[in-house]
């Protein structure tokens, strides 16, 4: 019995593996990507991000697994799977001595089906009627981006895949790549979008899948992996060597040896010369005061850090670097 949950699957990848040599580059992938949804995907470097991205759009075959989009497998049935499919795969392929127009128009002739009317369409969509015309060497890299996802939209994808849609894009760039993104969505296309930006992944995403040497550590809805992980406590304490000992003793709580990799940069330069960081739970937090404190420790000030999505990830990651 296929359930509407099953309906609603645009992307299915099911254990899908990659050996290339006598190394496995890939070592087990599996997630779903619904219509209607923006879905992350996180990895560091040499994670493997890159290469299930070039088997999604069959620039390279598993090894073992399954792809599938709108039910058909990419592997066997190319032509039926790749015609749902919009990517953009690193920078899109635009030629700058011509018009977006003429871009557009050069792109809707190798695809069968795509005429005048359906490229005003796509162009409407990505907001770029003003500017159409003109030469593509005048765009802005923001602009260059929207004209390479309408062309990735030509051929009515269910399924648009986004590698690094915000590179190099400037604030405001990234606040309209986001909203144009969450529009996609909200007419019901399937959004899979890889990114180094982990904060401005949690802003947009509904749910991400980490990856890493290979393997999908967690898949999930973005505020569901937020809650079920454990935050830090920063602890300002006076003397912090005796304040370290005593923290360390305590059962149910875990001394950060290396923060730096654990916290974001604006936590860091904000947290007090010799502060000590630990991962425990809050309400193991007052006792953990008066233990100090009976220990003749000076507590001069106790925060907690709400979990993030960047420290999830390098929780997760053992602090490895995004890619």
């Amino acid at each position: 019995m296929v359930t509407d949950q099953q309906q609603d699957i645009v992307l299915s990848v099911q254990h899908v593996k990659k050996k290339i040599g006598r190394k496995w580059i890939i070592q087990d992938v599996t997630f779903n990507v619904r219509a209607g949804e923006i879905f992350g995907f996180l990895g560091p470097n040499g994670a493997g991000k890159t290469t299930t991205i070039r088997m999604l759009v069959d620039l390279i075959k598993p090894t073992e697994g399954i792809i599938k989009v709108c039910g058909f497998d990419v592997n066997r049935q190319q032509e039926q799977a790749l015609r749902y499919i919009g990517s953009i795969v690193e920078n899109p392929e635009v030629y700058t001595y011509l018009t977006g127009w003429e871009n557009l128009e050069h792109f809707a002739r190798m695809q069968p089906g795509i005429d005048e009317d359906r490229i005003r369409e796509v162009v409407d969509i990505v907001r770029m009627d003003k500017r159409i015309h003109d030469k593509v060497r005048t765009y802005s890299l923001g602009m260059r981006q929207r004209l390479g996802i309408a062309q990735a939209l030509l051929g009515r994808p269910k399924l648009l895949i986004l590698d690094e849609p915000t590179n190099g894009l400037d604030p405001k760039g990234i606040k309209e790549m986001r909203e144009f993104i969450q529009r996609l969505a909200g007419e019901g296309l399937a959004v899979f979008v890889s990114s180094h930006l982990l904060s401005e992944i949690q802003l947009l995403c509904d749910r991400v899948a980490i990856i890493s040497r290979g393997r999908v550590l967690a898949v999930g809805g973005v505020e569901e992996l937020i809650s079920g992980s454990t935050g830090y406590v920063v602890w300002d304490l006076h003397p912090a060597d005796a304040g370290d000992s005593v923290l360390r003793k305590l059962q149910r709580c875990e001394v950060m040896d290396n923060p730096e990799v654990l916290l974001d940069d604006s936590i860091l330069a904000g947290m007090p010369q010799g502060a000590v960081v630990t991962r425990i739970q809050e309400e193991d937090t007052a006792s953990a005061v008066k233990q100090l404190v009976s220990a003749g420790v000076e507590v001069r000030g106790v925060s907690r850090i709400n979990p993030t999505l960047e420290q999830l990830f390098l929780q997760m990651t053992e602090g490895e670097s995004i890619e």
